[in-house]
């Protein structure tokens, strides 16, 4: 490994805005597997802990002070097999069906009780305040499926469907918005190549909008399943124009976003060398280059769109995160600050990226929370987000840092055609806001505190707070009920030079939080 000198300063272009963060890129995955949705979200009548319908509280209430923006479900994988009706009606006819894709629970099973549906997934998201994010069966499926599925969800008419949802409790529609035709349809969600799945996607999508223009309002937002190779997403696109069309616009109508997909690792989840260290924040870089290729190919097939790219699931998956465990791995602070590295690059990029969804909300991968029997609590990634938290909604603003740079050689294609991978060692995004300029910044350096200057573009600043997460704790500690505690934030000395110029100390592997009033 290399390492360049470069100097340590963050640079604010107030006058160089990119764009609105949505706050759906602060959004989550929740997928039947393993202990997430039972065990995590769902208790049913197990009284270990308060629940409301079924619904852990402890979960909740750590969601909702993230803002938690909008929720993906049922997957995953698990998407492409799930059959929505299945999982309405009294729950003790509700039947039970294989899930072909995952275990779930302490026990492992690969078996379906679908007491958690559509309403208790409804109920989830109005708890916590969220939108839904529903994927369809594509794989498994059919588009009068789907269909049937938004009319349930959608229409405020008088159908057989509609009294089918008063009779489950929802009078009123549900007014789900987002909808992804598939999952990972390359893989898992049936293994189509581009072309065919361009066939399904428009087969899906023209039934959906039908339904859409007619009996709703026209609201529905339909996400393609991309891929993170540039070929893929080019044959999907030049494949799905060749069809006939009708009516004003172009087939491109059709999707509203394009999602990809990105998992990272390196060495394990607590054990791992510097150069291990390093590659997982090399290869977290790699979302940023995905949203770019993806954009570039919609530029080049649907020029003038403003068709979104989501990463609708993304994050750290360990090698000890497998099957017969439910995909449960230790969260640590190398995985948080990968987040973060992560997060400020969506936020740089915020005028081409509608959404994004970590993988996953609770005990599976990358959680956000923890949970056991009777106890529920935050991980160091849950940190990151809630310090993030007020990016959401905010404008981004184009942010250059200069700092040192650590060169990660690459072993076999892990980053494309390159022979190495340049991670800064220090990475930052910053958006405003009513006056207010939030700047985050990670020093990644696993052993050294550094001094960084942030400059905004204005006559001075007056600092209204400053946090910084992580520091002192070492790279390797992870989340348990014990000791969550620790991954808390604290309040740090950022000295004011008057002139748009702050200096702040970054202990070693730490991510900070400054805010300034402009």
């Amino acid at each position: 490994m290399q390492i360049r000198d470069m100097q340590t300063e963050v640079h604010v272009a107030r006058h160089d805005p990119v764009g609105r963060i949505s706050p759906n890129v602060y959004g989550q995955l929740s997928e039947h597997l393993g202990r997430c949705v039972y065990g995590g979200i769902w208790v049913g009548e197990d009284d270990g802990v308060p629940t409301e319908n079924g619904i852990r509280m402890d979960t909740v209430e750590l969601l909702r002070d993230l803002n938690t923006p909008v929720l993906r479900w049922p997957g995953g994988c698990f998407a492409d097999d799930y059959h929505w009706t299945d999982g309405l009606g009294p729950r003790e006819e509700r039947p039970r069906r294989r899930n072909m894709w995952w275990t779930q629970g302490r026990d492992n099973l690969p078996e379906e009780s679908n007491a958690f549906g559509t309403e208790e997934f409804m109920d989830f998201c109005e708890m916590l305040g969220t939108e839904p994010y529903l994927a369809v069966n594509v794989g498994a499926g059919d588009p009068d499926e789907a269909v049937d599925w938004a009319e349930y969800c959608n229409y405020d008419g008088d159908t057989e469907i509609t009294r089918l949802r008063a009779k489950n409790g929802s009078e009123e529609p549900h007014n789900v918005t987002y909808w992804g035709v598939g999952n990972e349809n390359w893989g898992c969600g049936g293994r189509f190549s581009p072309e065919q799945y361009a066939e399904q996607f428009r087969r899906y999508a023209n039934y959906l909008r039908g339904f859409d223009r007619v009996m709703a309002d026209e609201s529905l937002e339909l996400v393609a399943c991309g891929h993170i190779t540039d070929s893929w997403n080019r044959r999907f696109l030049e494949h799905l124009a060749e069809c006939v069309s009708f009516g004003q616009g172009t087939v491109y109508n059709l999707l509203d976003h394009l999602s990809v997909h990105r998992y990272h690792h390196s060495g394990s989840d607590t054990e791992f060398t510097d150069d291990q260290y390093y590659r997982l924040l090399a290869r977290a870089r790699q979302v940023g280059e995905d949203i770019d290729r993806a954009a570039e190919a919609l530029q080049l097939f649907a020029p003038g769109t403003d068709i979104g790219i989501i990463v609708d699931e993304w994050g750290v998956w360990h090698p000890e995160a497998v099957f017969d465990n439910g995909l449960e791995q230790e969260n640590t602070v190398r995985d948080a600050l990968s987040a973060a590295s992560v997060l400020d690059d969506l936020n740089k990029r915020a005028d081409v990226v509608s959404m994004a969804n970590i993988a996953q909300t609770v005990n599976v991968l990358q959680c956000l929370v923890q949970t056991n029997e009777d106890s529920a609590w935050p991980t160091p990634t849950y940190r990151v987000f809630d310090l993030y938290k007020q990016h959401m909604g905010a404008t981004a603003l184009r942010t250059v840092v200069d700092t040192e740079v650590r060169a990660v050689k690459s072993i076999g294609n892990e980053f494309n055609a390159d022979s190495e991978h340049e991670v800064p060692l220090v990475t930052a995004s910053a958006s405003e806001q009513d006056g207010q300029v939030y700047v985050t910044l990670s020093n990644l350096h696993r052993d050294d505190a550094r001094e960084i200057t942030v400059t905004v573009e204005s006559d001075g600043v007056t600092i209204e707070d400053a946090q910084a997460l992580f520091g002192g704790l070492p790279a390797d500690l992870y989340s348990t009920e014990t000791n969550a505690e620790r991954f808390t934030p604290e309040e740090i000395e950022a000295e004011n030079h008057g002139d748009g110029t702050v200096v702040v100390d970054a202990p070693a592997g730490s991510t900070l939080g400054l805010s300034v009033q402009v």
